[in-house]
């Protein structure tokens, strides 16, 4: 496993350090202090403590606080950090935009970054067809809001079916795509014309079901909507993630894309797949559709976003260019879309994710703590599944192993256990039982070693607590 590349001179390595308290607990006194600044000048909703960390600098896969804790950090922005915090190249690739130009909008004024950058997505998207176009947005929501558009105005269809588990965003359409209603609390109404089929969720699929049967089932599902809610004639687009984020990380089985694929191909429906969370790496490939397309169901619009700019604002929509050019214009772009700063660090990361093979970090990494997940499943009543693709890995709790019952506290104590040793950890799931792993892929061999060990010291810990 490489390493991420080192700066030069005496600067500390803090890419190759392992995570260290050194306050005795976190919050130390700096963190709880810029803390009580938080909570008075932000809104409640933005102030949680879940994660009492203020950051002072990041280094591949460690962050540092203000009081000098270092943290390993197996969360990664929730996706962002898959080339990890602070590359020296990406740095250096947005220094020298900035000293050129810092904006410019891309409606009225063109720049080189963007169309060189949408040539390498037009080159690289495993979506259907051999000619491609891309533009970009800010962010994986506003991508996934500029797919449905884009597919609204190829298909002349309004409805989209969407899924349970799903995560799309946190604007009003996309709201109304995520399936959990805590995310949008008062926040409606909500557009019309959305259904919502159920994913195939495997590991909670009916009891007794072979695999090749709740896929059967999965897909009845769907197609029940088309005679009880919209039907196909009316559907514009299918949306799926590859693998659920939010969810509880769920990959989509292949057999049952290649299913959904044919009932789109049929009835003139449009496939999208949200990379948003799953893209640039993380699943083994650089992007998970390309399992889809060796199947032979690629999609017809694919959105990235997260890790696509290494932590600067910029998401994609990539489609067949007789998709794209049904839209009309003024319907897509906006003021930041593509912004200049935004495309040089997403061109950087990409090549630097293509050089070092990325992908194959991913599958590695992925091999090594799926292992080490699976050997703690048959130690741990509480580890019900370990699941995932690449590194996209989600380790689901459960209070039995018969009996598969959510085990939210289980999960809440981890978390909260790992963070006082310097371990960085989030759920997912519906019910928030499942840990999700997205560590940077530049993690050290030793990092991930100690990641590992404390994951399994706060499942201990959490056990014992809960028993009292």
């Amino acid at each position: 496993m490489n390493k991420c590349k080192e700066k030069k001179g005496n600067i500390e390595m803090l890419r190759e350090e392992l995570p260290e308290i050194i306050t005795g607990h976190v919050p130390g006194p700096k963190a709880k202090a810029l803390l009580k600044k938080r909570d008075e000048a932000l809104p409640k909703a933005l102030c949680g403590y879940t994660y009492p960390i203020c950051i002072r600098r990041g280094e591949g896969a460690i962050l540092e606080d203000v009081d000098g804790n270092k943290f390993l950090d197996f969360i990664g922005g929730v996706g962002v950090l898959n080339i990890g915090y602070s590359r020296p190249e990406v740095v250096e690739a947005v220094k020298e935009q900035a000293e050129k130009y810092f904006h410019c909008i891309f409606n009225v004024v063109a720049h080189e970054g963007y169309i060189e950058l949408a040539e390498q997505f037009d080159e690289l998207m495993p979506c259907s067809g051999d000619k491609k176009k891309t533009f970009f947005a800010n962010s994986g929501a506003e991508a996934d809001e500029n797919a449905i558009k884009v597919a609204k105005a190829y298909t002349g269809r309004q409805s989209i079916i969407c899924f349970s588990g799903a995560f799309h965003g946190r604007t009003n359409l996309t709201m109304a795509l995520t399936a959990k209603k805590s995310y949008a609390l008062g926040m409606g109404p909500f557009p019309s014309g959305i259904y919502r089929a159920e994913f195939p969720y495997l590991y909670r699929a009916p009891k007794g079901y072979t695999e090749e049967e709740a896929i059967d089932y999965y897909i009845r599902k769907l197609t029940k909507l088309f005679d009880e809610a919209a039907p196909a004639s009316d559907v514009a687009a299918i949306l799926v993630e590859p693998i659920q984020g939010e969810g509880g990380f769920i990959p989509a089985p292949i057999e049952w894309v290649k299913a959904v694929k044919k009932i789109c191909d049929d009835n003139g429906i449009l496939l999208i797949a949200d990379e948003v969370q799953c893209g640039n790496c993380r699943s083994g490939r650089y992007f998970a559709s390309e399992y889809w397309k060796d199947a032979g169901a690629a999609p017809d619009i694919i959105t990235t976003a997260k890790s696509m700019g290494g932590g600067a604002p910029i998401s994609a929509i990539t489609a067949r260019a007789e998709i794209m050019d049904a839209v009309p214009a003024g319907t897509i772009g906006g003021t930041y879309c593509g912004n200049p700063l935004a495309c040089a660090s997403a061109l950087k990361v990409m090549e630097i994710m293509k050089k070092e093979d990325y992908a194959g970090k991913a599958q590695k990494i992925g091999k090594t703590v799926s292992a080490a997940f699976n050997k703690m499943k048959e130690k741990y009543e509480e580890v019900g599944d370990v699941r995932g693709l690449g590194s996209m890995i989600g380790v689901e709790f459960v209070k039995t192993k018969e009996g598969k019952e959510p085990y939210p506290e289980f999960v809440s104590e981890l978390i909260q256990t790992a963070i006082q040793k310097g371990l960085m950890l989030e759920n997912a799931g519906s019910a928030g039982n499942v840990v999700r792993f997205l560590a940077p892929l530049c993690i050290t061999e030793k990092q991930l070693e100690r990641g590992l060990e404390i994951f399994e010291e706060a499942i201990q810990e959490a056990e014992e607590a809960l028993k009292k």
